[in-house]
């Protein structure tokens, strides 16, 4: 007699709904997680911590002053033995002191409201109105004598007599400033001493001593 399984024992029986079952609960379960709201309620704030700047500065590089040297010590004086001797002086005490004698008193100082005279110099190179020649240069020239040397040397040029007009308007001191030779000068100077008359030369309205110079032409026809 062949034995029978209990319709209690057949797991075979229900297989298939407990597969669908699960299935159901499987799709149920992957809808739920697609539309879950994975969005929290609080929203993390993420605080940006700011960086500390460092900046590096440039080390100036000191110069060191030299100090001088201290100055040397003093040297440490050396006694010396001192044998020489000194001579007393004597002092003439008994000298005759005359009370009655004059006594020299250097003169005082002038006072300083003295006002101090110039010298007046011996004469002017320049003032205020200068010598004035009577007749002029070419009535001067007239009376000019040319030498006999000269002529018969051909002797030209400019002769140049520098000399002083005295207050009075004489000449005096006259000298050759530059010369020709063959008598010129010589004839020139004494065109100038001879000849020639001046109205003295004025300075603050007064006349005073000029040196002054002219020309004198030697030029043959």
């Amino acid at each position: 007699m062949a034995l029978r399984k209990s319709p209690k024992a057949d797991l075979k029986r229900t297989y298939g709904f407990f597969v669908q079952v699960g299935m159901i609960a499987s799709l149920l379960l992957l809808i739920l997680a697609f539309n879950a709201n994975l969005d929290s309620g609080d929203a993390m704030e993420i605080e940006q911590i700011e960086q500390e700047v460092v900046q590096m500065e440039e080390i100036l590089q000191t110069e060191q002053i030299q100090k001088p040297p201290p100055p040397p010590r003093p040297p440490v004086p050396v006694e010396v033995p001192n044998d020489e001797v000194l001579d007393d002086d004597d002092l003439d005490l008994d000298s005759f002191l005359d009370l009655d004698a004059p006594i020299n008193i250097p003169p005082p100082p002038p006072p300083p409201d003295e006002e101090v005279i110039e010298e007046e110099p011996e004469f002017f190179e320049i003032v205020e109105d200068d010598p004035v020649l009577i007749g002029g240069i070419a009535g001067l020239q007239a009376k000019a004598k040319y030498p006999e040397i000269a002529r018969k040397a051909n002797v030209e040029g400019r002769v140049i007599v520098q000399f002083i007009v005295d207050e009075n308007g004489n000449v005096r001191e006259p000298t050759i400033l530059r010369g020709i030779g063959g008598g010129c000068d010589q004839e020139a100077i004494r065109l100038i001493m001879e000849e020639a008359e001046f109205i003295p030369g004025r300075q603050r309205g007064r006349a005073v001593p000029v040196r002054t110079s002219l020309p004198i032409v030697f030029k043959l026809r």
